[in-house]
């Protein structure tokens, strides 16, 4: 029995859609509705993962103590991570803003359950980061879905997990993937930040192909 025809995607909008994306660090005050949260989630719920086992674990950081206490722990592992710099590079590198924690109408932070049960552990017997990179293209799923209700999503990453961790009592095997900052952007560029200010350029796509 065959299903029912799916209709192609204009390539050209979801090009559009694709290079539009930002990891956005400033963020307007204004709130997301509750139905856009949802609908955020639903659609991450969707991302392909290994097995069918869907081992992403969202956390939303609802209390304002607690979100205060992840931006002053990101804030001093920022400063730890910046050690490795010199000079100019220095001096860019603690004139970016790299998060957005206290300004994000919305804070998750997304978790790998390397436990679960769920899809029996099929494909990930003899590669099991596979459910980790499940969670990947949740988030990913997440962050353009989110771009297309005018939503920008910033991914933090400068922490130390074992602290999150504790901080949201998270079970024992779950690995954090990082905090998801949500929100409308306080402005809309054509070209991403970081390349903006000069910190690294985009490469072609032909320098990263290897053929054998």
């Amino acid at each position: 029995m065959s299903g029912p025809a799916i209709t192609p995607i204009d390539s050209a909008r979801f090009e559009a859609l694709v290079r539009a994306r930002r990891d956005i660090r400033h963020f307007l005050a204004d709130p997301i509705h509750e139905t856009d949260v949802e609908w955020l989630l639903s659609m991450a719920h969707r991302a392909p993962s290994v097995g069918l086992s869907q081992p992403w674990r969202f956390v939303r950081i609802d209390t304002p103590a607690l979100r205060e206490r992840l931006a002053v722990h990101v804030d001093a592992q920022v400063g730890e991570a910046g050690k490795e710099y010199e000079g100019d590079q220095d001096r860019l590198y603690r004139s970016l803003k790299l998060h957005g924690l206290r300004e994000a109408p919305v804070l998750f932070a997304v978790y790998c359950d390397d436990g679960t049960e769920t899809g029996h552990h099929l494909g990930a017997v003899t590669m099991p980061e596979a459910r980790r990179y499940s969670c990947v293209m949740a988030v990913h799923t997440l962050w353009l879905a989110a771009r297309t209700r005018g939503i920008g999503m910033g991914w933090v990453s400068i922490l130390q997990s074992a602290g999150v961790d504790a901080m949201l009592d998270i079970p024992s095997g779950w690995e954090c993937l990082g905090l998801l900052c949500l929100g409308k952007p306080m402005s809309e560029e054509d070209m991403p930040e970081l390349e903006r200010r000069g910190w690294e350029q985009r490469t072609d796509w032909h320098s990263v192909v290897v053929r054998r």
